[in-house]
């Protein structure tokens, strides 16, 4: 499994696909509060957690940004109806990416139950071959390791990876209306950084933008995604 990912993310990286990136950083406190709620309302019937929710939150901005969901295919761009967002799961033989398939039109209870499933049969070497191979965008969450933000390589023929970083706690800060000045208070919120990697043949940089808008807003807000 190593030679094959070697040999795909240097094709990506080095040869076929011009990257260019993207740094935002998110306020996480609505989203981990709408968690907590939806786990307490399940009682024990799922487990909902970020990275279910990143998911979700992606495949909206997709759908927000049908260039994000689009691949180059020699001459042409490829745009995909359907969004099939591939998550990256560390196993004891390499990285391999499962697929949540038709991810923007889930809920999140629905994508936390498949996500473990999926994740589970990943490190267990016994995925097949349709439930990793294919997908129209990457998510690579390093949070659990404590990693504040990294880079992640486009995952080929895709145009878009997302790579997300641990949440961490900073003062809140806001406007003074008066005096027009920034000011750090005394509260505490939870800041997630994410980097998005883009295909620059698929996607300008002004789309890019606005892919990362679309996402924060959905991360950020959790009503958005009812829309």
């Amino acid at each position: 499994m190593r030679a094959t990912i070697a040999r795909r993310l240097s094709q990506s990286k080095n040869v076929d696909i011009p990257h260019y990136y993207l740094f935002e950083e998110c306020c996480a406190d609505n989203m981990m509060a709408l968690v907590r709620q939806l786990n307490v309302k399940g009682d024990g019937k799922f487990k909902i957690t970020m990275n279910d929710y990143i998911i979700k939150a992606v495949a909206r901005a997709n759908m927000l940004v049908p260039e994000a969901n689009s691949s180059w295919q020699g001459s042409v761009i490829r745009q995909y109806n359907t969004v099939d967002v591939s998550v990256a799961v560390a196993t004891p033989t390499g990285l391999i990416t499962p697929i949540i398939k038709n991810a923007h039109a889930r809920g999140l209870a629905d994508i936390s139950i498949e996500m473990k499933a999926l994740a589970k049969k990943a490190r267990e070497g016994t995925l097949q071959p349709h439930e990793f191979i294919g997908g129209t965008v990457s998510v690579s969450n390093l949070g659990a390791s404590g990693i504040p933000g990294f880079t992640a390589i486009i995952n080929p023929p895709q145009s878009l990876i997302l790579a997300i970083g641990s949440a961490k706690p900073r003062p809140k800060i806001t406007l003074n209306e008066e005096t027009g000045k920034y000011q750090v208070g005394s509260e505490v919120e939870m800041v997630v950084k994410f980097t998005a990697s883009f295909d620059h043949r698929v996607v300008d940089g002004a789309v890019g933008a606005q892919w990362c808008t679309h996402f924060k807003d959905a991360f950020e807000n959790p009503l958005s995604l009812l829309l």
